[in-house]
């Protein structure tokens, strides 16, 4: 069930489990998903199938989702303006802490150890990205199970000719030639947990057609 939740969290016997095993399943840190939205939809959909007696179950229930690794926009977007979570002060509080981490992981303000922000178990991945003749600013997984390729977050400055590579949950492209053909120093970091772009210190020297590892 760990490795199968993106289907099994939407099935009715999933809405029928006790409160004790749904905290177990959500929590657990053998989870396979790649989008923790899942996870926060499925704790809500619980909540809601049995909504006069779950209710009071909700701060359980939303400490099981890792919230700090929900898009940015999702979490505040969908997540701090959801009126059953801000009706309970213990769920709000717990929203409003996940969006303190998010915006210190966002501004690369050191390591967040919070639970909200841990990384859950996730299979490799391959990422599709670059040009050599023309700019791209694109960012694709390629979901082998599913036999899908995923559009993911732009790369927010386009160019060609750079190089990348992956460092644990990082990606990172340095230099290329950006839109008006010079030569980049640019250090971008794709975060494949938290789905999000951040830029790092420049390199020394502006470089294209290189290599990196």
């Amino acid at each position: 069930s760990l490795s199968n939740f993106p289907a099994i969290c939407k099935t009715e016997e999933f809405l029928q489990l006790p409160k004790d095993i749904v905290v177990q399943l959500l929590s657990h840190e053998e989870l396979e998903t790649e989008d923790e939205r899942l996870v926060y939809e499925a704790a809500l959909n619980w909540i809601n199938y049995d909504l006069e007696k779950r209710h009071c179950s909700l701060p359980e229930l939303l400490r099981t989702v890792r919230l700090a690794l929900l898009p940015a926009i999702f979490l505040m977007e969908n997540v701090s303006t959801e009126e059953l979570i801000n009706a309970q002060a213990k769920s709000k509080e717990l929203v409003d802490e996940a969006i303190r981490c998010k915006l210190r992981i966002l501004q690369n303000d050191g390591v967040v150890n919070s639970p909200c922000a841990r990384p859950r178990k996730t299979s490799h991945a391959l990422f599709l990205l670059g040009g050599q003749t023309f700019m791209c600013d694109k960012l694709y997984l390629v979901d082998q199970k599913a036999k899908e390729i995923i559009p993911k977050a732009d790369i927010p400055s386009p160019r060609k000719e750079f190089s990348a590579c992956a460092i644990g949950c990082k990606v990172y492209i340095t230099g290329g030639r950006g839109s008006e053909n010079g030569v980049s120093k640019d250090v971008w970091v794709y975060d494949t947990v938290h789905e999000e772009w951040s830029k790092a210190a420049p390199m020394l020297i502006a470089r294209f057609g290189h290599g990196s590892a």
